[in-house]
């Protein structure tokens, strides 16, 4: 009886077992995507080092999504679209390739689909993207 009690405990503990993942991140992941909320100017920014990194760390959209050493294993990209007139402007990563020594970026602006009110209000459009990789990054 004891044998047979021991047998199912030991099954229960075995299938209960954590599972072994492979750790393999995405190449890269979207922290952010906002219509409204960046500079008033249109650039695109990698950041790459500790001391730029810091204004990421502080942000409140960020705080759970990234980690202080990130930054060691990572690259960081600001998209910022600048000021538009009206809504419905957004800034997204539409693919990411690697190659052997650097990661091409491509980026997609998109426009409303109607006129935007050139008296209404300002939007400015932007998206923050992690790179899974230090290599050198290009965006088209």
């Amino acid at each position: 009886m004891k044998k047979v009690a021991f047998l199912f405990l030991a099954l229960a503990v075995l299938s209960c077992g954590a599972k072994k993942t492979t750790g393999k991140k995405p190449l890269f992941q979207v922290l952010t995507q906002q219509n409204d909320g960046g500079g008033n100017i249109h650039f695109f920014e990698i950041v790459s080092d500790k001391r730029e990194f810091t204004m990421l760390l502080n942000d409140d959209n960020l705080k759970r999504k990234i980690k202080p050493d990130d930054i060691n294993t990572s690259n960081f990209i600001i998209l910022n679209m600048g000021a538009k007139t009206g809504k419905g402007y957004s800034i997204e990563v539409v693919d990411v390739q690697e190659t052997a020594d650097k990661i091409i970026i491509t980026v997609k602006e998109n426009e409303p689909e109607g006129k935007s009110d050139p008296l209404g209000e300002y939007t400015y459009p932007y998206s923050i993207v992690k790179i899974n990789s230090k290599k050198e990054i290009i965006i088209k």
